[in-house]
């Protein structure tokens, strides 16, 4: 938010141009914009005033105008979406919660391979077995309509190792050879009942282990031709697909011994050309790459650079997908101190700025390799390998909004949450299907923040953390997301016309429940979402509590790109 000073309009035009330029102006330009324009505006405010200080134990009011707030970009409608991994389709061994949550208990009987397998060069002790999911349960449904429309991708490391069963027996005992799991007509039916149920588009990868590929190590098209097949006889569409899951680490997921960057670049010429024959309406996503960039994370053997992929494939995907894990969870200490991070450090501006610092990672390689192309991120939480502890906690609400409000406003199109109801990152409990504050926080997302993406001006404090889209669903309207991440002190704005506001706290940071205005949110008897209602706030200061997280809605601000 612009501070209260009044500047000459040289000096507005000056901020405007550095902060805004245009919707695809440099994202690195205006993230070092945001950073020194408080000092700059400070420097030229009010005569007498030490520019870029304030009293010990203060902040200055801090005044907005939504009305001519400038548009900075769009999302996709389907912005805010989410994972449900392909292991937790076929069942088989992901990431063990760090509490007990009886999932471990089922008394299904898998087959021996999909009990055993997990990715290579992974610990299996950090696993536990699952049974299939249920994706007919009538709370899951319910809750995750409630998140639509959206994409839901199906996919994972798993993936890259599922063979698909095209007939209707009973899945087999073991996989054929070069392949890890059996994905049957039943379970992927499921996929595709769920993705109707829930207004979600199916997005997926295909088989690339050592099973789908011929005497010579080439991929076949074969498997994915089955899937791609059935999915349109049962009544589905597959609406994007990226190839492999995470390339970078493709030695995890299976593939022949020796793989690398030229094998892949002929390996994506081979399913491009199967998908403009067969699928020729499904997106083309690419490369799907995880784990690079500031903050990389050193799994398992025989990286793959994104750079060298990129440059064996040319210009051939529809949109650049990557994905975006800020650390890898305590599971994985053995990755090594530097890819981990602390719940003390949860708050942190390190902490909060990593998803913008690797998305922009990214961002230059689109830029050097596909220029103008849609920047998706197809999997994302907090940390890899199952999440933190806290993951499932109020605490990490902070990182989930910061990461998909300062992506938006960076250019990022759709963001898919790693995972809807599994492991410590799920949205939801995977046992019972309770929401976690990450899934309520989704909630107030998908309601309150439309797919135009305005710029308030800079954030007066380092711990304060402004935002803002058009109200969805109300022409002219304003929606500001105002985060305070600081412990001490809180945030005051001057709001020039009423509002509503929705904001979100819990007693301690850890909790697992979150409260909007003061009520905790929970589920009804029936497994019903409450009725959920902002609270009328007058024109005039506004004040946001440290650690709290408000959306704040303007229905009569009038803003012309909102129409």
């Amino acid at each position: 938010m612009k501070p209260s000073v009044n500047l000459r309009p040289s000096a507005n035009s000056f901020i405007r141009n550095l902060l805004v330029g245009d919707e695809f102006g440099s994202i690195l330009q205006r993230r070092v914009a945001r950073s020194i324009v408080p000092c700059v505006l400070a420097m030229i405010s009010v005569l007498g005033e030490v520019a870029c200080s304030r009293a010990p134990g203060t902040v200055r009011p801090s005044s907005f105008a939504p009305t001519t707030m400038p548009r900075v970009g769009t999302v996709d409608e389907r912005f805010e979406s989410y994972n449900i991994e392909m292991v937790e389709v076929i069942g088989g061994r992901f990431w063990k919660p760090y509490l007990g949550s009886g999932a471990a208990d089922s008394k299904a009987q898998p087959a021996a391979q999909q009990k055993d397998f997990t990715p290579a060069g992974i610990d299996p002790n950090l696993y536990q077995y699952r049974a299939p999911i249920d994706l007919s349960n009538p709370r899951l449904v319910k809750l995750a309509a409630a998140l639509g429309p959206a994409y839901v991708r199906v996919s994972g490391t798993w993936a890259n190792s599922a063979y698909f069963q095209d007939s209707d027996n009973p899945g087999a005992a073991n996989a054929p050879s070069g392949f890890s799991g059996v994905l049957t007509r039943k379970e992927w039916k499921g996929v595709v009942d769920f993705s109707h149920a829930v207004g979600a588009e199916i997005v997926t990868s295909v088989a690339t282990a050592a099973g789908p590929r011929d005497a010579h190590g080439v991929w076949s098209s074969e498997q994915a031709r089955r899937l791609f097949e059935y999915t349109k006889s049962v009544g589905g569409r597959i609406a994007a697909a990226e190839f492999m899951n995470e390339p970078t680490y493709a030695a995890m997921g299976g593939v022949p011994k020796g793989y690398d960057a030229a094998a892949y670049g002929r390996d994506i010429q081979v399913f491009r050309a199967f998908l403009q024959k067969t699928a020729p309406g499904t997106v083309f996503l690419g490369p799907g790459s995880v784990g690079e960039g500031p903050f990389a994370i050193p799994m398992g053997s025989g990286v793959l650079k994104s750079e060298d992929l990129l440059r064996a494939t040319g210009p051939v995907f529809d949109v650049f997908s990557y994905h975006l894990y800020p650390s890898v969870s305590q599971r994985c200490a053995s990755v090594g101190a530097s890819s981990q991070t602390t719940a003390a450090a949860a708050l942190s501006q390190e902490w909060l700025s990593r998803p913008e610092k690797i998305g922009a990672f990214y961002a230059d390689l689109r830029d050097k390799f596909e220029p103008s192309k849609s920047l998706w991120i197809t999997e994302t939480a907090d940390a890899a390998c199952g999440g933190n502890p806290w993951a499932s906690s109020f605490l990490d609400t902070f990182r989930y909004l910061i990461q998909h409000a300062s992506l938006a406003r960076d250019g990022v199109k759709v963001i898919m949450h790693n995972t809807l109801a599994s492991s410590d990152y799920g949205l939801l409990d995977e046992s019972t299907f309770t929401p976690r504050p990450n899934y309520w926080a989704a909630v107030l997302w998908r309601r309150l923040m439309g797919t135009t993406v305005l710029d308030p001006g800079p954030s007066p404090t380092p711990n304060v953390y402004f935002y803002a889209h058009c109200l969805r669903n109300q022409p002219g309207g304003v929606t500001l997301l105002v985060i305070n991440a600081g412990h001490q002190r809180a945030q005051d704005i001057t709001l020039p016309s009423d509002g509503e506001r929705y904001t979100l706290t819990a007693s301690q940071l850890q909790d697992t429940s979150v409260q909007l205005n003061g009520s905790t949110l929970q589920l009804n008897s029936d497994g019903d979402l409450p009725q959920v209602s902002g609270e009328p706030t007058p024109a005039g200061r506004v004040s946001f509590a440290p650690v709290s997280i408000t959306f704040l809605t303007i229905s009569n601000a009038s803003n012309s790109v909102c129409q």
